[in-house]
């Protein structure tokens, strides 16, 4: 893939405005970013710093970020994609046959017995949203057993509610049907063939500090959290989740939009199957482990019906149009010191809308 000309800067000199002004309002100290289109890297670049401190490292292109939960699709939901083209996974397969402690104890006709690995990858399975397992769980063995057995809030398949637990399980089922474990599977399958090389769990402590920091921490780790993963549950199950965990730059996601852009690795049915709508339940946004521009999206005013994406909580981002051939990834850490902020919320929408006007689609 060729690299981006020097001019990228004039082209999309309204996205940097955006990107500038999101830091002057606290937003984020600093972002990365890249654009695929017209077959091409047109931008890959940094602006800000890692930090609001004055002496701060700048941010660069090749800043590595907490990509937080964009990990549910660079990572799990390619690892069920290639299972599903291998006729290793059955999208209407039940949870309970893979983890059989789902439902243990449960009749044959029960709630927990219906959820299926579909209902799991359109957060759509009746698990609750969120779940601070971390307090009470000091390894990983004790928050899969508690996630387990969390409570179903609502009849699987009836409401939509994106949910970390769904995919903390979607991850643990999908390594007991390749027989490998996660980091194994998508480091060989999908990071590897696609030259992602930036791309992994647990950055070694050698990496730490080139690594934009999330959060101090006050209340839990009680340290500033600098190149390990951001999220609680994640930390506990040792840096590595179905629904968290992944590190990278801003190329690599490009590297990855491009295979699914051009069908390297995923056929065309796949792709179609995975970032379709899955109408669990109807007039839901969610695809199959993606999620799909529904307005107001964070994707902004001009990415076509048939595009998908995902966010990060660290303030990450990864939107592929596949009808226009355009992906952006926008990456930052916006949760620095506190996560407080919302105002990412305004930013994003506007950078994407600023780089697809750049590219007439506007």
């Amino acid at each position: 893939m060729s690299m981006p000309v020097s001019t990228s800067r004039v082209r999309f000199a309204e996205a940097y405005s955006v990107l500038e002004r999101g830091i002057s309002e606290e937003a984020f100290p600093g972002a990365s970013f890249g654009v695929l289109a017209e077959g091409q890297v047109l931008a890959l670049d940094g602006v800000g710093c890692f930090t609001y401190d004055s002496q701060a490292k700048r941010v660069s292109a090749s800043t590595v970020y907490d990509l937080a939960s964009v990990t549910k699709v660079i990572g799990t939901t390619s690892m069920a994609m290639l299972l599903y083209q291998h006729g290793v996974l059955a999208l209407d397969q039940p949870l309970a046959e893979i983890l059989p402690e789902f439902a243990q104890g449960e009749a044959s006709g029960s709630a927990r017995r219906q959820v299926t690995l579909r209902m799991l990858m359109a957060h759509a399975s009746g698990l609750p949203g969120y779940a601070r397992l971390f307090e009470n769980a000091v390894n990983r063995e004790e928050l899969l057993a508690a996630c387990l057995r969390l409570p179903l809030t609502s009849a699987p398949g009836s409401q939509a509610e994106y949910s970390d637990p769904g995919f903390i399980l979607l991850g643990e089922a999908l390594q007991v049907m390749a027989g490998e474990a996660l980091e194994s599977f998508c480091g060989r399958e999908v990071f590897v063939p696609l030259a992602m090389r930036s791309t992994c769990f647990r950055p070694g402590s050698d990496q730490r500090s080139a690594i934009p920091p999330t959060e101090e921490d006050l209340t839990f780790r009680r340290r500033v959290i600098q190149g390990e993963v951001q999220d609680e549950n994640c930390f506990v199950l040792g840096g590595i989740a179905g629904h968290a965990g992944l590190f990278s730059d801003a190329l690599d996601p490009l590297l990855y939009a491009e295979a699914i852009l051009k069908q390297r690795l995923f056929t065309a049915e796949t792709v179609r199957l995975f970032t379709a709508r899955a109408e669990l339940p109807p007039n839901s946004s969610r695809a199959l482990g993606w999620d799909t521009p529904s307005q107001p999206s964070s994707s902004g005013r001009f990415f076509s019906r048939h595009s998908a994406g995902h966010l990060g909580y660290a303030g990450t981002s990864l939107w592929i149009d596949i009808e226009q051939q355009v992906a952006i990834v926008l990456l930052t850490n916006r949760t620095w010191p506190h996560r407080q902020s919302q105002a990412i919320r305004v930013v994003r929408p506007a950078f994407h809308d600023a780089i697809m006007k750049a590219l007439g689609q506007g």
